[in-house]
């Protein structure tokens, strides 16, 4: 006979401790081991929803970690004996989590800015984790005030924590490469994991095509009689040659460069991009957390036998303005 799931022993409002100990069941304690079980349902969330074998495995071993890591908080040191051994969380355990957040640090593409979560499934629930464990971590360090916590344990949780927010980013950054490429014509997805493109590395573009691009360019903005920014980049989306034009606007500076970067390395022209980032739409959200992606037309990629070489961008009009001045580039390629 399977034994019932409730015992109605906490109906006064209290529960026990590891040991014996009966306490209310807002005592801070129990608050720590149970903003711990909030963060490992969440991990679970995370578990269920990623696409990846590795970020999987990590999720399980740390939902696995945290069970005695619960124990330890629900313990009260020099209560009463226990049939077993409460483990406490060792520093090894802190080492293994740093190890693991360098580990996706190099496979991670940093922006420098405030993420909104979301950006996938998986990424949403990693950070709620993050942020549940974060309290948890606030409530550690209440608790130590009132009674002395085992300080790897502090540390145990503040690492956790960094590490998922790593996670977080790492499903996110798959996913979107995922989606790209998904969404590229097949003679353009020869790409790596990480996004960037394979093969060779030398630069497609030369100073001088830079020049002859800009400068026919700068011929059609003079005939439609809007001073632009002119931006060329390479196959990577960094620029190898960006000009003002005279009264040309100084957003446009940024705008310009962007515009290029998107189009290289989206492999689409940045107008076409916007319409696929509609919602409802297969690349919705796409700039969301990458701030040099921009969804504004004016982006088009330059292609040599098919390959994406590099892209130019153009600001300083009306889109359909910075698209006919971009199209004058790329023809002059």
């Amino acid at each position: 006979m399977s034994s019932k799931v409730y015992t109605r022993g906490g109906d006064a409002g209290q529960t026990s401790l590891l040991g014996g100990a009966r306490v209310d069941k807002d005592d801070l304690r129990i608050e720590v081991y149970g903003t711990m079980d909030e963060g490992t349902s969440a991990l679970g969330l995370a578990r269920a929803t990623t696409k990846h074998d590795d970020l999987c495995r990590h999720i399980i071993d740390l939902q696995g970690e945290l069970i005695p890591v619960m124990s330890e908080a629900a313990f009260v040191p020099g209560a009463k004996a226990l049939k077993f051994d409460v483990p406490q969380v060792q520093p090894a355990q802190v080492e293994r989590l740093e190890r693991l957040i360098d580990h996706y640090n190099e496979e991670w593409i940093q922006t420098g800015q405030f993420v909104r979560p979301g950006g996938s499934p998986a990424a949403a629930a990693l950070d709620m984790a993050r942020a549940i464990f974060r309290r948890a971590e606030r409530r550690l360090v209440g608790l130590n005030r009132e009674t002395a916590v085992n300080p790897h344990l502090i540390k145990y949780i503040n690492r956790l924590s960094d590490l998922l927010y790593v996670l977080a980013r790492i499903d996110e950054q798959r996913a979107l490469v995922a989606t790209i490429l998904a969404n590229l014509p097949p003679a353009l997805t020869a790409v790596d994991g990480s996004g960037r493109a394979q093969g060779k590395t030398e630069m497609e573009l030369t100073l001088t095509d830079c020049d002859r691009l800009v400068e026919a360019g700068i011929r059609r903005a003079q005939e439609i009689g809007v001073p632009m920014v002119l931006s060329v980049v390479d196959q990577n989306g960094d620029v190898i040659e960006s000009r003002r034009m005279d009264d040309a606007l100084i957003v446009s500076v940024t705008l310009a460069p962007h515009k290029a970067y998107t189009a290289a390395v989206v492999r689409l022209p940045t107008h076409e991009l916007a319409q696929a980032a509609q919602p409802g739409a297969s690349l919705y959200g796409i700039d969301v957390n990458l701030p040099k992606l921009t969804l504004v037309g004016g982006g088009l990629p330059l292609r040599k036998d098919g390959k994406v070489v590099g892209a130019v961008g153009v600001s300083g009009g009306a889109v359909e303005q910075d698209v006919d001045v971009a199209q004058a580039m790329v023809a002059a390629y």
